[in-house]
């Protein structure tokens, strides 16, 4: 659940702002955010409802991030957040304790409701920068045993880039970082810098997670590459497997 450390004043909220975004909450905004969240949440959740689901690679080690206690970091490419989202609000429900990094800015404030709805730890932080009262958040939110979910190319890509801070951010509260991916039998496709993921009603959704990656804590700075570029292949690698088992599967279905 989250904390006073996780939920911010409105006052420390301004402060977490990037000096490029200094929209306020309007009376419009505020009127959206009360008729059409409800909305949108149940709509998302009737979506991910009508899917097939199936943990086709790494069943067991999900089973252990949910049931151990251990602190994680679990990763994922920001094209996949709607499933890994939805993978996470149902680790939530088990036990899971899950926290986000989500922007200081206005547009943050529905994701922030929707995951500490769910029960999430919320970190609020610039879109492009992961400040000093974020990162206190950060490290404050792992000790207290809560895992930080990461879209690790995110917020603004490029696309499928491991980002650095992510492994540090692991290295700093001791998580091992776990690459998760997920593939969809039809999907749609938005056109954005990610190229967004959505599946189609009643389609077969694949879930794949890896094997938990250690960074310890006395791993050098120029050292931290290596875990950053073996993370970026392990998720490349999930998605690849991920979609050649629905592919397979899709066949072996026709025959």
């Amino acid at each position: 659940m989250a904390t006073k450390d996780t939920k911010p004043g409105a006052d420390d909220i301004e402060r977490r702002r990037s000096a490029a975004s200094r929209r306020r909450m309007s009376v419009s905004r505020r009127l959206y955010y009360f008729f059409g969240l409800p909305l949108v949440l149940g709509i998302s959740r009737l979506l991910w409802w009508s899917c097939r689901k199936d943990y086709a690679i790494g069943a067991d080690i999900a089973e252990r991030m949910v049931t151990d206690g251990r602190v994680y970091a679990p990763c994922y490419w920001h094209q996949h957040s709607y499933c890994c989202l939805q993978v996470m609000r149902e680790w939530l429900k088990r036990g899971f304790r899950a926290g986000f990094i989500i922007s200081a800015s206005v547009d943050g404030e529905v994701p922030a409701r929707i995951a500490r709805s769910w029960g999430a730890a919320v970190v609020r932080g610039s879109a492009k920068t992961t400040n000093a009262l974020a990162m206190r958040d950060i490290q404050q939110a792992m000790k207290r045993g809560v895992s930080i979910v990461t879209a690790a190319d995110g917020p603004l890509g490029p696309k499928y880039e491991f980002k650095p801070g992510v492994v540090l951010m692991a290295r700093i509260g001791g998580a091992p970082l776990v690459p998760i991916a997920c593939a969809a039998s039809r999907a749609w496709y938005f056109n954005r810098w990610d190229d967004f993921m959505l599946p189609k009603p009643f389609s077969r959704v694949a879930i794949a997670v890896g094997e938990p990656m250690v960074v310890s804590r006395e791993t050098r700075v120029e050292e931290l590459e290596y875990y950053r570029a073996a993370m970026q292949d392990a998720i490349n690698a999930l998605t690849r497997r991920a979609r050649d088992i629905l592919q397979s599967n899709g066949k072996n279905r026709d025959e």
